[in-house]
Protein backbone atom coordinates (compact mmCIF):
# COMPACT_ATOMS: atom_id res chain seq x y z
CA UNK A 1 0.00 0.00 0.00
CA UNK A 2 3.04 1.87 0.68
CA UNK A 3 4.29 1.87 -2.95
CA UNK A 4 0.97 3.25 -4.38
CA UNK A 5 0.69 6.02 -2.30
CA UNK A 6 3.34 7.04 -2.84
CA UNK A 7 2.93 6.58 -6.86
CA UNK A 8 -0.24 8.40 -6.39
CA UNK A 9 1.26 10.99 -4.26
CA UNK A 10 4.08 11.95 -6.89
CA UNK A 11 1.78 11.58 -9.85
CA UNK A 12 0.05 14.80 -7.94
CA UNK A 13 3.13 16.90 -6.84
CA UNK A 14 4.63 17.03 -10.21
CA UNK A 15 1.57 16.91 -12.46
CA UNK A 16 2.35 13.76 -14.29
CA UNK A 17 0.30 10.80 -14.55
CA UNK A 18 1.32 8.03 -13.08
CA UNK A 19 0.84 3.79 -13.84
CA UNK A 20 -2.35 2.42 -12.60
CA UNK A 21 -1.77 1.38 -9.02
CA UNK A 22 -3.92 -2.10 -9.40
CA UNK A 23 -0.90 -4.08 -10.54
CA UNK A 24 0.09 -3.08 -6.52
CA UNK A 25 -3.13 -3.75 -4.88
CA UNK A 26 -4.77 -6.14 -6.90
CA UNK A 27 -7.66 -5.26 -9.47
CA UNK A 28 -10.64 -6.06 -7.29
CA UNK A 29 -9.31 -4.65 -3.90
CA UNK A 30 -11.44 -2.29 -2.56
CA UNK A 31 -10.55 -2.27 1.12
CA UNK A 32 -6.75 -1.71 0.34
CA UNK A 33 -7.88 0.83 -2.47
CA UNK A 34 -9.67 2.87 0.60
CA UNK A 35 -6.67 2.23 3.01
CA UNK A 36 -4.93 3.99 0.15
CA UNK A 37 -7.24 6.99 -0.03
CA UNK A 38 -7.23 7.53 3.95
CA UNK A 39 -3.22 7.74 3.65
CA UNK A 40 -3.28 9.92 0.98
CA UNK A 41 -6.03 11.91 3.11
CA UNK A 42 -3.56 11.77 6.25
CA UNK A 43 -1.10 13.08 4.77
CA UNK A 44 -3.49 15.77 2.72
CA UNK A 45 -4.67 16.48 6.60
CA UNK A 46 -1.12 16.56 8.18
CA UNK A 47 0.08 18.83 5.63
CA UNK A 48 -3.08 20.97 6.67
CA UNK A 49 -5.67 20.89 4.37
CA UNK A 50 -8.99 21.39 5.87
CA UNK A 51 -12.05 18.86 4.93
CA UNK A 52 -15.00 20.24 3.24
CA UNK A 53 -17.09 17.36 2.59
CA UNK A 54 -17.25 13.79 0.32
CA UNK A 55 -17.54 13.37 -3.05
CA UNK A 56 -19.65 10.03 -4.42
CA UNK A 57 -18.38 8.57 -8.11
CA UNK A 58 -19.79 6.33 -10.49
CA UNK A 59 -23.38 6.19 -9.51
CA UNK A 60 -24.30 6.93 -13.07
CA UNK A 61 -24.87 4.10 -15.84
CA UNK A 62 -23.19 6.24 -18.27
CA UNK A 63 -20.52 7.35 -16.73
CA UNK A 64 -19.97 3.65 -14.95
CA UNK A 65 -20.05 2.65 -19.06
CA UNK A 66 -17.55 5.26 -19.82
CA UNK A 67 -14.85 4.06 -16.92
CA UNK A 68 -15.88 0.49 -17.12
CA UNK A 69 -16.76 -0.14 -13.70
CA UNK A 70 -19.92 -1.05 -12.08
CA UNK A 71 -20.63 0.16 -8.59
CA UNK A 72 -20.51 3.52 -6.65
CA UNK A 73 -17.42 4.88 -4.81
CA UNK A 74 -16.44 7.70 -2.32
CA UNK A 75 -13.17 10.74 -2.39
CA UNK A 76 -12.71 13.35 0.23
CA UNK A 77 -13.45 16.88 -0.37
CA UNK A 78 -10.75 20.08 0.60
CA UNK A 79 -11.02 23.43 0.87
CA UNK A 80 -8.61 24.13 -1.76
CA UNK A 81 -10.86 21.89 -4.38
CA UNK A 82 -13.70 24.80 -3.80
CA UNK A 83 -13.32 27.05 -7.28
CA UNK A 84 -17.09 28.08 -6.64
CA UNK A 85 -15.76 31.69 -6.19
CA UNK A 86 -12.86 32.09 -8.75
CA UNK A 87 -13.46 33.86 -11.99
CA UNK A 88 -12.13 30.40 -13.66
CA UNK A 89 -11.07 27.16 -13.13
CA UNK A 90 -7.11 27.25 -13.44
CA UNK A 91 -6.49 24.06 -15.06
CA UNK A 92 -3.06 24.41 -14.40
CA UNK A 93 -3.96 22.72 -10.87
CA UNK A 94 -5.52 19.60 -13.01
CA UNK A 95 -4.06 16.85 -15.52
CA UNK A 96 -6.72 14.98 -17.18
CA UNK A 97 -10.07 17.21 -16.41
CA UNK A 98 -13.32 16.01 -17.41
CA UNK A 99 -16.66 17.89 -16.05
CA UNK A 100 -20.24 16.55 -14.95
CA UNK A 101 -23.08 17.92 -13.76
CA UNK A 102 -24.81 17.12 -10.01
CA UNK A 103 -26.59 17.39 -7.24
CA UNK A 104 -24.44 18.40 -4.50
CA UNK A 105 -26.56 18.59 -0.33
CA UNK A 106 -25.02 20.27 2.44
CA UNK A 107 -25.32 18.66 5.64
CA UNK A 108 -27.58 20.06 8.64
CA UNK A 109 -27.07 17.32 10.93
CA UNK A 110 -24.50 14.26 11.09
CA UNK A 111 -25.23 11.04 9.73
CA UNK A 112 -23.81 8.58 12.22
CA UNK A 113 -26.72 6.53 13.23
CA UNK A 114 -27.01 3.01 13.16
CA UNK A 115 -30.85 3.33 11.89
CA UNK A 116 -30.08 5.49 8.66
CA UNK A 117 -32.72 5.37 6.01
CA UNK A 118 -33.96 7.72 3.25
CA UNK A 119 -36.08 9.56 5.83
CA UNK A 120 -32.59 9.75 7.70
CA UNK A 121 -30.82 11.23 5.27
CA UNK A 122 -33.63 13.64 3.67
CA UNK A 123 -34.21 15.24 7.48
CA UNK A 124 -30.09 15.74 7.44
CA UNK A 125 -30.40 17.54 4.23
CA UNK A 126 -29.99 21.53 5.08
CA UNK A 127 -30.80 22.42 1.07
CA UNK A 128 -29.48 21.18 -2.57
CA UNK A 129 -27.62 23.21 -4.62
CA UNK A 130 -26.45 22.45 -8.51
CA UNK A 131 -22.42 21.66 -8.81
CA UNK A 132 -20.45 21.02 -11.47
CA UNK A 133 -17.39 18.45 -10.48
CA UNK A 134 -14.23 18.76 -12.39
CA UNK A 135 -13.02 15.19 -12.04
CA UNK A 136 -9.24 14.23 -12.15
CA UNK A 137 -6.88 11.33 -12.81
CA UNK A 138 -3.52 10.95 -11.74
CA UNK A 139 -3.28 7.64 -13.37
CA UNK A 140 -2.41 8.34 -17.01
CA UNK A 141 -4.95 8.15 -20.17
CA UNK A 142 -7.67 7.65 -17.27
CA UNK A 143 -6.90 3.48 -17.34
CA UNK A 144 -8.33 2.63 -14.20
CA UNK A 145 -10.33 -0.17 -12.75
CA UNK A 146 -12.31 0.57 -9.15
CA UNK A 147 -9.61 -0.25 -7.42
CA UNK A 148 -7.51 2.62 -9.42
CA UNK A 149 -10.09 5.07 -8.75
CA UNK A 150 -10.56 4.53 -5.05
CA UNK A 151 -7.40 4.55 -4.39
CA UNK A 152 -6.80 8.29 -5.68
CA UNK A 153 -9.58 9.89 -4.14
CA UNK A 154 -12.43 8.87 -6.20
CA UNK A 155 -10.83 10.25 -8.94
CA UNK A 156 -11.56 13.90 -7.30
CA UNK A 157 -10.03 17.32 -8.59
CA UNK A 158 -11.87 20.92 -8.10
CA UNK A 159 -16.09 21.49 -7.54
CA UNK A 160 -17.98 24.49 -8.36
CA UNK A 161 -21.09 25.51 -6.29
CA UNK A 162 -23.99 27.11 -7.80
CA UNK A 163 -25.78 30.17 -6.12
CA UNK A 164 -29.00 28.55 -5.68
CA UNK A 165 -29.89 26.98 -2.28
CA UNK A 166 -33.18 25.40 -2.38
CA UNK A 167 -34.51 22.91 1.02
CA UNK A 168 -35.45 19.45 -0.03
CA UNK A 169 -39.10 20.84 0.69
CA UNK A 170 -38.98 22.85 -2.26
CA UNK A 171 -37.43 20.49 -4.71
CA UNK A 172 -37.24 16.79 -5.44
CA UNK A 173 -33.99 15.48 -6.52
CA UNK A 174 -34.87 12.33 -8.42
CA UNK A 175 -37.30 14.51 -10.80
CA UNK A 176 -34.96 16.58 -11.41
CA UNK A 177 -33.63 16.66 -15.41
CA UNK A 178 -29.77 18.31 -16.28
CA UNK A 179 -28.74 19.58 -19.06
CA UNK A 180 -25.06 20.84 -19.80
CA UNK A 181 -23.44 22.77 -22.14
CA UNK A 182 -19.63 23.48 -23.74
CA UNK A 183 -19.68 27.02 -25.50
CA UNK A 184 -23.50 26.89 -25.88
CA UNK A 185 -23.09 23.17 -27.22
CA UNK A 186 -25.12 20.80 -25.77
CA UNK A 187 -22.41 18.03 -24.27
CA UNK A 188 -24.45 15.97 -21.83
CA UNK A 189 -28.07 15.44 -20.48
CA UNK A 190 -29.78 13.31 -17.71
CA UNK A 191 -32.35 13.26 -14.86
CA UNK A 192 -31.85 12.56 -11.33
CA UNK A 193 -32.97 8.65 -11.58
CA UNK A 194 -29.66 8.28 -13.73
CA UNK A 195 -28.32 8.86 -10.08
CA UNK A 196 -28.82 5.47 -8.25
CA UNK A 197 -32.23 5.91 -9.03
CA UNK A 198 -32.70 8.98 -6.82
CA UNK A 199 -29.59 11.11 -5.43
CA UNK A 200 -30.71 10.72 -2.24
CA UNK A 201 -30.09 6.84 -2.80
CA UNK A 202 -26.87 8.14 -3.81
CA UNK A 203 -26.51 9.90 -0.13
CA UNK A 204 -27.98 6.80 1.47
CA UNK A 205 -24.87 4.99 0.08
CA UNK A 206 -22.34 6.90 1.44
CA UNK A 207 -24.14 7.74 4.82
CA UNK A 208 -24.24 3.68 5.17
CA UNK A 209 -20.72 3.11 3.70
CA UNK A 210 -18.63 6.39 5.36
CA UNK A 211 -20.27 4.79 8.99
CA UNK A 212 -19.17 1.84 7.90
CA UNK A 213 -15.19 2.79 7.70
CA UNK A 214 -15.54 4.72 10.84
CA UNK A 215 -15.46 8.34 9.17
CA UNK A 216 -19.49 8.86 9.16
CA UNK A 217 -20.72 12.26 7.62
CA UNK A 218 -21.09 15.31 10.09
CA UNK A 219 -23.04 18.35 9.72
CA UNK A 220 -21.40 21.03 7.61
CA UNK A 221 -20.09 18.84 5.28
CA UNK A 222 -21.13 19.01 1.58
CA UNK A 223 -21.63 15.91 -1.06
CA UNK A 224 -21.66 15.54 -4.58
CA UNK A 225 -24.21 13.08 -4.95
CA UNK A 226 -22.82 12.20 -8.50
CA UNK A 227 -23.07 12.88 -12.11
CA UNK A 228 -26.78 12.84 -13.86
CA UNK A 229 -25.33 12.34 -16.99
CA UNK A 230 -22.18 11.57 -19.40
CA UNK A 231 -18.81 13.23 -18.24
CA UNK A 232 -16.55 15.66 -20.54
CA UNK A 233 -13.05 16.50 -20.79
CA UNK A 234 -12.48 20.10 -20.83
CA UNK A 235 -9.83 22.45 -21.99
CA UNK A 236 -8.95 26.05 -21.15
CA UNK A 237 -10.96 28.85 -22.90
CA UNK A 238 -14.30 26.72 -22.98
CA UNK A 239 -17.20 27.64 -20.40
CA UNK A 240 -19.35 24.92 -18.97
CA UNK A 241 -23.23 25.83 -18.06
CA UNK A 242 -25.31 23.26 -16.35
CA UNK A 243 -29.10 23.63 -16.04
CA UNK A 244 -30.70 21.54 -13.47
CA UNK A 245 -34.15 21.87 -13.44
CA UNK A 246 -35.73 24.00 -10.45
CA UNK A 247 -32.59 24.19 -8.60
CA UNK A 248 -30.88 27.02 -11.27
CA UNK A 249 -27.25 26.84 -13.07
CA UNK A 250 -23.83 26.43 -12.66
CA UNK A 251 -21.10 28.24 -14.71
CA UNK A 252 -17.32 27.51 -14.82
CA UNK A 253 -15.21 28.95 -17.15
CA UNK A 254 -12.05 27.17 -17.81
CA UNK A 255 -8.17 28.92 -17.82
CA UNK A 256 -4.54 27.95 -17.94
CA UNK A 257 -4.12 31.39 -15.86
CA UNK A 258 -4.12 31.55 -12.27
CA UNK A 259 -5.96 33.75 -10.41
CA UNK A 260 -3.90 37.29 -9.52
Amino acid sequence: MTLATDRLTTAALEREPCAPVRDLLGAGDIDAAYEVQRRLTARRLADGAVRTGRKIGLTSPAVQKQLGVDQPDFGVLFADMDVSALAAVPTARLLQPKVEAEIAFLLATDLDGDDLDLAAVRAAVAYAVPALEIVDSRVADWDITITDTVADNASSGLYVLGESRLPLKAFEPREATMRMYVDDVLVSEGTGTACLGDPLNALLWLARTARAYGDPLRAGQVVLSGALGPMVSVAPGVTVLAEISTLGTVTAAFTDKEPS
